[in-house]
C-alpha cells in the first residue's frame, strides 16, 4: 500500500473530525492523491447527479489526474442514536483498501458532540461499492466533455495541495 493511501486515511479521520465536532457538518467527502502528491478533495452532494454517472465521473477523475488513491466518506445512519462517519481509502496497487468507522454521537438538538477514534480495517477491494474506480471506464466524447465541463466549474471549491516532497 502506497504511504500516501496510509496517510490520507490518518488525515481523512482529522478532517471529519474537525468537520463534525468544529462545525457540526458530516458531508460525503471524495479525495484523490496522485504519484505527485497532488491531492484534491470536494463534497460529492456538489455534483448533484445519479449513483452510475457519479461513479463515471469520478472514475474519470481518478484517471484524468492519474490517482495512485483515493477516499470516499460519508454518515451512515443504523437507527436516529447511532450513527456512523465512514470512510474507505482505496490504493490503486493493492487488492486491500482501509476502511475507516468511527460513531457520532449528537445532542438533543441533533449537534454533533462526540466521535469515537476511527477503527481501521483493511478488506479486499472488491468488497466496497465504489472499489472500482480505477477500472477503466468507457465513456462518449460528448461525456468526456461534460465532465471537463464540470470539472473546470467545480475548481473554485476544489481543495487543491501538494504533499509532494
Amino acid at each position: 500500500m502506497h504511504l500516501f493511501s496510509e496517510n490520507l486515511a490518518v488525515e481523512i479521520a482529522s478532517y471529519y473530525r474537525n468537520l463534525a465536532l468544529g462545525h457540526g457538518v458530516v458531508p460525503k467527502v471524495f479525495t484523490l492523491v496522485n504519484g505527485e502528491g497532488d491531492q484534491f478533495l470536494f463534497f460529492i452532494d456538489d455534483l448533484g447527479m445519479e449513483k452510475e454517472e457519479e461513479d463515471q465521473f469520478l472514475a474519470y477523475i481518478v484517471k484524468e489526474h492519474d490517482a495512485v488513491s483515493y477516499a470516499r466518506g460519508t454518515l451512515v445512519i443504523v437507527e436516529k442514536n447511532q450513527q456512523y462517519i465512514e470512510f474507505a481509502v482505496v490504493d490503486r496497487d493493492d487488492e486491500e483498501a482501509i476502511v475507516c468507522s468511527a460513531e457520532l454521537t449528537r445532542d438533543m438538538d441533533d449537534k454533533p458532540i462526540a466521535l469515537t477514534e476511527f477503527e481501521k480495517t483493511l478488506v479486499k477491494k472488491s468488497s466496497i461499492v465504489f472499489g472500482k474506480l480505477f477500472e477503466p471506464v468507457s465513456l462518449s466524447e460528448a461525456k468526456i466533455e461534460d465532465f471537463e465541463s464540470l470539472w473546470d466549474e467545480m475548481k473554485p471549491k476544489i481543495l487543491h495541495r501538494s504533499m509532494g516532497i
